[in-house]
């Protein structure tokens, strides 16, 4: 029987998995139906088809890369406040975020994040 991981360790594996730039790892964190919001509640991608088309082209950045800035757990849920740095169609440069994830059976369920402003690198 395969051990089920706690919450912040599935949330965790995915974030390794996002700055290895690898899709199917990242994948394999969410549940099949699982759910993206734009937070509070714009639903973005249902299901783990949409989310593989909504980040596939994302995960060919060379420059992608998230840095946990802080981690809270609370039961199931794990909140993440992120530095990414991005290839923006702009150009190059980094965005705060703080994403929301409900955890359960060992897959991230659905995941809502709060994007704060862009900050390009300079030319």
């Amino acid at each position: 029987m395969k051990k089920i991981l706690s919450p912040e360790a599935v949330v965790q594996q995915q974030l390794d998995a996002y700055n290895a730039r690898d899709l199917e790892a990242w994948l394999e964190t969410y549940a099949d139906e699982a759910q993206q919001y734009e937070y509070p509640a714009k639903l973005v991608a249902n299901g783990k088809a949409e989310i593989r088309e909504r980040s596939r082209i994302r995960f060919q950045e060379p420059n992608l890369h998230a840095r946990l800035i802080q981690r809270s757990v609370m039961e199931n849920l794990v909140i993440d406040h992120e530095e990414v740095t991005r290839t923006f169609p702009e150009g190059t440069g980094t965005i705060r975020l703080v994403a929301i994830y409900q955890v359960a059976d060992g897959k991230i369920q659905s995941g809502s994040f709060m994007f704060g402003a862009k900050s390009l690198d300079k030319a």
